[in-house]
C-alpha cells in the first residue's frame, strides 16, 4: 500500500534526532570475532500510533476508507521515531558496545566468541521487554 503524506507531512514539525554516524558504526565492528545481524520483522508497523493521530494516516480504497493503527513508511518522521525506539529499547547493549543500532538494522559485536550466546540472550531479553519482533531467514 502506497500513501502520498505530502499534505501532512507540510503541517509536522520536524523531528531532529538524527541517526548514529554510519563511519562510527563500522569502525566499532573492526575488532570483533562475530557478528550477528538482526532483521526486525514488518519494521516501523511495529510502532504503534496514537489513537488520535491513526485518523491523519486515512487513505480510501474501492473498499472503504481506512487509517493505520502502526507508524507507516511515508512519515516525515517516521526514521527518526523508529531509531530513537530502537535506541531505547537498547540503550544499555549500545553503551556496553555489544550492539549498533543504524534504523532498522541491529548489528551484535561479539569481541571474543566465549561471549557471544551471553550477548544474544541480553539482546533478546531487552527486545522482548519492549516487545519487538524479528524476522527469521534461512
Amino acid at each position: 500500500m502506497c500513501v502520498d503524506y505530502t499534505n501532512l507531512n507540510k503541517h509536522c514539525p520536524k523531528d531532529p534526532f538524527g541517526l548514529p554516524r554510519i563511519d562510527e558504526v563500522v569502525d566499532s565492528m573492526a575488532a570483533c570475532e562475530l557478528l550477528s545481524f538482526l532483521d526486525y520483522y514488518s519494521d516501523y508497523h511495529q510502532i504503534s500510533l496514537k489513537e488520535d493521530d491513526q485518523i491523519k494516516t486515512s487513505f480510501i480504497t474501492p473498499f472503504g476508507a481506512y487509517c493505520y493503527t502502526t507508524m507507516s513508511f511515508g512519515l516525515k518522521n517516521a526514521g527518526a521515531t523508529y531509531q530513537r525506539a530502537i535506541q531505547q529499547c537498547l540503550h544499555d547493549e549500545i553503551r556496553d558496545d555489544l550492539v549498533e543500532a543504524y534504523v532498522d538494522d541491529v548489528v551484535l559485536e561479539t569481541r571474543d566468541t566465549s561471549t557471544q550466546i551471553d550477548n544474544l540472550d541480553r539482546t533478546f531479553k531487552a527486545l522482548n521487554k519492549y516487545k519487538w519482533k524479528l524476522l527469521m531467514q534461512n
